[in-house]
């Protein structure tokens, strides 16, 4: 596996691209339980199979960029909305950037990274190491990379966090992942309750930190990534409640803008796992 990681990371992208639209859409016809979700998810979201069914082939597609964004630099074509980030840094209390399973989520840090680290710090980032060791020892490798600092899911990497945030650096989080049981409420997400992580809105609401929602979308026949920004619409509520579902609407904003990239075969509806970590719960860390 470690040799076909690397032999992955060295294809030109577009045949990397080409290769993973064809796994994604065996997938899809080997696994009843993936197709079942699949249709279910983005019909939950309003979506006919026939306007999305080309996020099939981008499951796929980010199973085989994934090598190459470990192990070589991926700069992006263009960032679009930079002019939410500066606005952000300039307010000096930090900033939570945000993004759903969409496109080619794992490179948004990377290229806000890359733009922005060398002024304003590190990026931090959660981090739960794999349990295969030379797949746990490639994603430090990966995670630790200039501008990006990756902590653990513990109590005490949240409070790294906190502590960045509190220094007027950024982090970054997927909030629609499904946090462990104990670490999230339900929420409304494209109208169905869905379990969902507290620790983005604590974090803003603790630290006064700016909202930025990103997502980075690939281009056809492996021409690359375009980064977009912009401001979460409207003001966070100081209520968790409120809070909580207001980040879920800012998500579903961004994936309505390219739902033909977003994992609709996530598990976004499971009931949480049931965990010992206490990362998320943690957002009363002080």
């Amino acid at each position: 596996m470690h040799t076909l990681f690397r032999f992955f990371s060295v294809l030109p992208l577009g045949l990397a691209h080409g290769i993973g639209a064809v796994l994604g859409w065996l997938a899809w016809l080997l696994s009843p339980t993936y197709r079942r979700r699949f249709a279910a998810n983005s019909a939950q979201a309003g979506y006919a199979f026939d306007e999305i069914s080309s996020a099939i082939g981008h499951a796929g597609r980010m199973v085989t960029e994934l090598p190459r964004l470990w192990l070589k630099d991926t700069p992006v074509n263009a960032i679009h909305g930079a002019e939410a980030v500066e606005a952000a840094w300039a307010r000096g209390k930090g900033i939570v950037f945000l993004t759903p399973h969409l496109g080619c989520f794992e490179l948004s840090v990377q290229g806000a990274a890359a733009q922005w680290s060398r002024a304003h710090g590190p990026i931090t980032i959660l981090y739960r190491p794999a349990k295969q060791p030379w797949l746990a020892e490639m994603m430090l490798t990966a995670r630790n990379r200039s501008g990006i600092e990756a902590v653990p899911t513990t109590l005490s990497g949240v409070r790294q966090m906190i502590k960045a945030l509190r220094k007027g650096q950024a982090v970054g989080l997927l909030p629609d992942q499904v946090p462990p049981d104990g670490q999230g409420q339900w929420a409304p997400f494209f109208g169905q309750p869905a379990y969902t992580m507290t620790l983005a809105a604590r974090l803003a609401l603790q630290t006064g930190a700016t909202v930025v929602l990103a997502r980075c979308e690939r281009l056809p026949w492996g021409r690359g990534f375009e980064l977009y920004f912009e401001n979460l619409p409207g003001p966070l509520p100081q209520e968790m409640d409120a809070a909580v579902l207001h980040l879920n609407q800012a998500m579903e904003h961004l994936i309505r803008q390219c739902p033909q990239q977003y994992l609709w075969g996530y598990g976004r509806y499971k009931q949480p796992r049931q965990d010992a970590s206490a990362a998320a719960s943690s957002g009363d860390a002080p």
